[in-house]
């Protein structure tokens, strides 16, 4: 998660980033969020979103453009390979 808070910084005109805590309580997950996330992005605890997206566990992203699911993966992601992901998913919406 401290590549994708670094990453941010740089798309934040592009992208809204938000991290979702799984199996969690809130006291532990702020906790947590203050430790790795700055105010590039903004998080909350909703298991039912991994549910909705089809997400089997963590780490895991999605990049939705214009309400469409254009790119997910499972597993962590360097910073060089999430910005060419970023990249695609601009290159879709214009």
């Amino acid at each position: 998660m401290p590549v994708i808070d670094q990453v941010a910084n740089d798309y934040l005109d592009d992208f809204d980033f938000l991290a979702i805590a799984w199996k969690s309580d809130l006291g532990a997950a702020r906790e947590r969020a203050s430790e790795l996330f700055s105010d590039n992005l903004r998080w909350g605890i909703d298991e039912d979103i991994f549910r909705l997206y089809g997400i089997p566990g963590q780490p895991a992203s999605v990049i939705v453009t214009q309400g469409v699911i254009v790119d997910a993966w499972f597993g962590a992601a360097g910073d060089a390979e999430l910005r060419s992901r970023l990249d695609a998913a601009l290159a879709l919406s214009s």
